[in-house]
């Protein structure tokens, strides 16, 4: 069995793999309480949760399953993600390797959000056929468009040259006066919404400029607001909210099927902490109805930061593991989703 630990920002999470049974337990302490009232993460205080909370973590997971006999493997978020976040979750995993006398592997966090989709669905070989895949991975630090083919390779097709999707709609609802974390709270203040009341700029509308900006859509935004009075925000609350949404919704959809049109590809996958979001996957389902490819779509507890995604990569993703060589492991907090180990591993049968 895999254990794997995810620590790249404000969770603490463990979860337990079986090959070919898929995950059995997951414990997560998130700290959005403890940064919400400085309207996002504070580095240091995640740093101290993290701290405070895996000892407790371990010593739950150890009740159940006795991990130190039942584990084999431990793989572990190496970037990327805050520093000392990171170097927590590795130190915890470099521990109990020793401890325990079992191998352990440094994950990319971003590649384990890529092959999230494919959870549900278990070995590679139930969804080999579906590739190769398109993916748009959407989160708070990350905005992506990528290819995964038939031999597990990612090559990226499309990034954000400045804003994250999910900051822009953070900083959107900050805008509106909405509390930290903002992105899920505005989903909810633009139901009752117009999404056709304000026209807010989706940069980059050609097919040939693959690439993602929402700083303009924030801007626009900001400008909007600061040309009414407060009675006015207040009563066109949930039309802003709406519109605003759905501008930075459409910017993804839109480059997606320009990505769909400019290659060839079996199936579609939404993943990340914004992948929650229902409107975008209402939209992402209609535009895969739309070119006629299967949608995969990561779990909702699965699209945030989680360790079962981690420890899923482990087991499928070989090629992208960086083993703990000498006790070698280290962290990157600027990884790439494309970047891989260079060493000799394949990915197991």
């Amino acid at each position: 069995m895999i254990l794997a630990i995810e620590s790249s920002c404000d969770e603490s999470a463990l979860a337990l793999y079986k090959p070919k049974h898929g995950v059995l337990d997951e414990w997560v302490h998130s700290q959005v309480v403890k940064h919400s009232e400085y309207g996002g993460v504070v580095p240091d205080i995640a740093v101290s949760e993290h701290l405070n909370n895996f000892i407790p973590l371990l010593e739950l997971a150890s009740l159940k399953y006795q991990l130190s006999r039942s584990v084999n493997k431990i793989a572990v978020t190496c970037g990327p993600g805050l520093v000392g976040c990171l170097g927590i979750g590795i130190s915890v995993a470099k521990s109990l390797g020793l401890s325990w006398d079992i191998p352990v592997f440094g994950i990319n966090h971003l590649r384990g959000h890529a092959f999230s989709p494919f959870m549900p669905l278990g070995e590679f070989e139930s969804w080999s056929h579906l590739l190769p895949h398109l993916g748009l991975l959407v989160s708070g630090g990350n905005t992506l468009l990528f290819a995964i083919n038939k031999e597990l390779e990612i090559s990226i097709l499309a990034k954000t040259v400045d804003d994250a999707a999910g900051e822009c709609l953070d900083k959107g609802a900050k805008l509106l006066g909405i509390p930290y974390p903002g992105g899920a709270e505005l989903e909810k203040r633009a139901r009752d919404g117009n999404y056709k009341a304000y026209d807010f700029p989706r940069a980059f509308p050609r097919k040939d400029e693959m690439k993602f900006s929402f700083s303009g859509l924030k801007t626009s935004l900001l400008y909007t607001i600061q040309k009414m009075n407060e009675s006015e925000v207040i009563m066109n609350f949930s039309d802003l909210s709406a519109s605003y949404q759905w501008a930075a919704i459409q910017q993804l959809v839109r480059k997606t099927g320009h990505a769909w049109d400019c290659g060839t590809f079996k199936s579609v996958g939404l993943s990340g902490g914004v992948a929650n979001n229902q409107i975008l996957r209402k939209e992402v389902k209609r535009l895969s109805s739309e070119k006629g490819a299967i949608l995969l779509c990561a779990e909702p507890t699965h699209t945030g930061d989680n360790a079962a995604m981690i420890a899923f990569a482990s087991h499928i993703d070989c090629q992208a593991a960086w083993p703990n060589i000498n006790q070698g492991l280290t962290f990157n907090p600027s990884l790439k989703l494309e970047e891989v180990y260079q060493g000799r591993f394949h990915r197991s049968s």
